[in-house]
């Protein structure tokens, strides 16, 4: 049920915990239902796990920061469209935030 469409997200918030994790779960059970190829990272409490490679990067249709403090390496985002939203709204509607992202022209 891939449709091939590639994301990649990256969660934070000021304490790395709950909510880093509640929004990577939101972002990946949605885009898993709509069949989205999903990679996330998250830098919390435990520093940064599963981190984006250059080739994650580099093949995504679109970025994900969905975090409440700066993120550590936000450049590496240069040539794919980039949408920041907070945690609490990648909680509240992962599939808007999803098709935001996809909808942002290309850098």
């Amino acid at each position: 049920m891939e449709n091939g469409t590639r994301i990649v997200v990256v969660t934070a918030c000021p304490t790395g915990v709950a909510l880093t994790y509640m929004a990577a779960n939101r972002l990946l059970a949605a885009a898993q239902r709509l069949g989205y190829l999903i990679k996330i990272e998250t830098q919390g409490a435990l520093g940064s796990e599963d981190i984006l490679t250059r080739k994650d990067i580099g093949r995504a249709h679109a970025a994900i920061i969905a975090a409440d403090v700066d993120i550590e390496g936000l450049d590496r985002f240069q040539n794919v469209p980039v949408l920041t939203v907070g945690t609490a709204r990648a909680i509240a509607d992962p599939d808007a935030v999803l098709a935001q992202a996809l909808a942002l022209p290309r850098p």
